[in-house]
């Protein structure tokens, strides 16, 4: 076990064991006895990112190029928990960027989105926070962020759309300013991967 969060994962599983037992549920059952501690080793991994730092995450994956054309990540697996009702949210996260002098090596574009993914979140600060971080990183001449997720909070209660998908979008730089780079932006999104 992690000397530090021993003490918080303890403090963790008798907060879910409280919260079986004000379910109405017998956390000495069976099937719930090593429940407090599968939640709590759960939770700890779904909210793993308010303990990365994402411009460590980069390191020095920032490399000099003469390269001036658009780099995009595109369908990036991406699971949160809506900060609101602790319910998943998941789907896919499309990053480009123009660069202006550097690249940024491929892997690091996926690293970013699970740092902050791995919080607390709301799609909207999500989606701004990856953007913010690599002009931050990059100071590339822009950003785009598009992010579509099914959210369960409005899938599995309140609405129950099952079907309703969230698309929030961040445009920094040329890709807010310029039609043409966000209309390239657009249709490589739109378009199928593959050769």
């Amino acid at each position: 076990m992690n000397r530090k969060t021993g003490g918080k994962d303890q403090h963790l599983r008798e907060l879910v064991t409280q919260l079986l037992t004000e379910l109405g549920e017998d956390p000495a059952r069976e099937g719930l006895r090593r429940t407090p501690e599968r939640v709590a080793t759960s939770l700890r991994f779904l909210t793993s990112g308010y303990s990365r730092d994402p411009r460590e995450a980069i390191g020095d994956a920032i490399y000099r190029e003469k390269y001036n054309e658009m780099v995009m990540v595109k369908d990036i697996d991406l699971f949160s928990l809506c900060e609101h009702h602790l319910l998943p949210f998941y789907g896919r996260c499309h990053v480009a960027y123009l660069p202006d002098g550097k690249i940024l090596g491929l892997s690091k574009v996926p690293r970013i989105v699970e740092i902050f993914s791995r919080r607390l979140q709301v799609q909207e600060r999500l989606t701004v926070q990856i953007a913010d971080t690599l002009m931050e990183a990059l100071q590339p001449l822009g950003v785009a962020v598009v992010i579509e997720a099914l959210h369960l909070c409005m899938a599995m209660r309140g609405v129950e759309k099952q079907h309703a998908y969230t698309v929030t979008s961040a445009m920094v730089g040329v890709f807010q300013s310029d039609q043409n780079t966000r209309g390239e932006f657009l249709s490589l999104l739109r378009r199928q991967p593959g050769p």
